[in-house]
């Protein structure tokens, strides 16, 4: 398809018609301006842009990715990254300040992760333990999740997850977590029982998490109020739940002073 005539085509396709002409020519004398008043700034320094892709790939976004989340073409994330080796030429060292923008507002977010991607299956594991704590069947779990009874135990106890497995999870968490399953088609049998199961493995109720330690694998569960201080073994005791790890160390460091 042939290109308007304009700016593009004088200097594209060389042509010399008085469009063509007035075009380049007010192209220029905006440009001149804007360098006189510092406003001119075409492009910009390729580097920390190629640093950016890099360090959301070791996040687990991979640049064809990244290229699609910002909005641009791969060819030119491709070029920034390796440049173009059947042509000879080097990595990119300049881009456009509109495609770098792009580019760094991709963050190393969950949300921006491919489905697939493992990640640490720590806030999945306690959001779905925490809802069979509350009552939640598993099985029933398993269903509004798209997942088959065997695969949601494995999930259920998993190191690691696929990142769409997480996203969803914390879609579930956020709908169940206030809701009595009992009052959500759940047979008050089946909620005793998935209640039992979950005391049997120490598994946290959703009360004892709070939203900043519930994906942090160095965060515990706060049963009592009291957790990780030295009141709180007697407040375990009060409530008849075992005294969780922090509980006994806060314990043993008060006894030692």
């Amino acid at each position: 398809m042939s290109r308007p005539h304009g700016n593009t085509k004088y200097h594209l396709e060389k042509c010399r018609c008085l469009v063509c002409t007035h075009g380049a020519r007010d192209y220029e004398s905006n440009r001149y301006r804007a360098i006189a008043y510092g406003r001119w700034h075409p492009f910009v320094d390729a580097e920390p842009v190629r640093q950016h892709i890099r360090a959301l790939g070791e996040f687990g976004i991979g640049w064809i990715r990244t290229a699609k989340l910002a909005g641009v073409s791969t060819g030119g994330v491709s070029k920034i990254l390796y440049g173009d080796r059947r042509r000879g030429l080097a990595p990119t060292k300049r881009v456009r300040p509109e495609t770098a923008l792009k580019i760094l507002a991709v963050e190393p977010t969950l949300a921006n992760l491919g489905a697939r991607t493992p990640i640490d299956g720590t806030g999945t594991r306690r959001r779905l333990q925490a809802l069979v704590a509350m009552g939640w069947p598993q099985s029933a779990l398993a269903r509004r999740l798209g997942m088959n009874r065997s695969n949601f135990g494995r999930t259920i106890v998993s190191e690691l997850v696929a990142a769409g497995t997480a996203r969803a999870a914390i879609a579930l968490y956020d709908e169940l977590w206030r809701l009595d399953p009992t009052a959500h088609g759940t047979a008050d049998h089946r909620a005793a029982a998935a209640r039992a199961y979950a005391a049997d493995r120490g598994w946290p109720p959703v009360g004892a998490w709070d939203d900043d330690q519930i994906d942090d694998p160095a965060g515990f569960p706060d049963w009592t109020g009291r957790c990780g201080t030295p009141e709180g073994r007697a407040a375990h005791y009060r409530i008849r739940v075992p005294v969780c790890q922090p509980c006994r160390t806060a314990a043993r460091l008060n006894t030692a002073a």
